[in-house]
């Protein structure tokens, strides 16, 4: 599914496309509707980079239990010390 957002809002909101598709991300995570990982692949950066993000804009990370499982996972897959 696709989703059109008229110029015209564009215009008003004094943002580019780009900037206007990461506040819509920023409201879904902040909404706890999608996950930090979920986030972050969607504007395209890498986890940590977008955790800064949240930390410079004073948003607060939801890290619940399968995150966490996740962030191990992919430290023992590559063989982190």
């Amino acid at each position: 599914m696709s989703l059109v957002i008229s110029d015209d809002l564009v215009r008003v909101s004094g943002l580019s496309e780009q900037e206007l598709f990461l506040e819509i991300v920023l409201m879904l995570f902040r909404q706890d509707k999608i996950s930090l990982g979920k986030a972050s692949e969607l504007v395209g950066m890498h986890r940590m980079q977008f955790q800064k993000l949240l930390a410079d804009r004073g948003i607060c990370i939801h890290y619940d239990v399968a995150e966490f499982q996740e962030d191990l996972n992919t430290l023992q897959e590559t063989d982190w010390q």
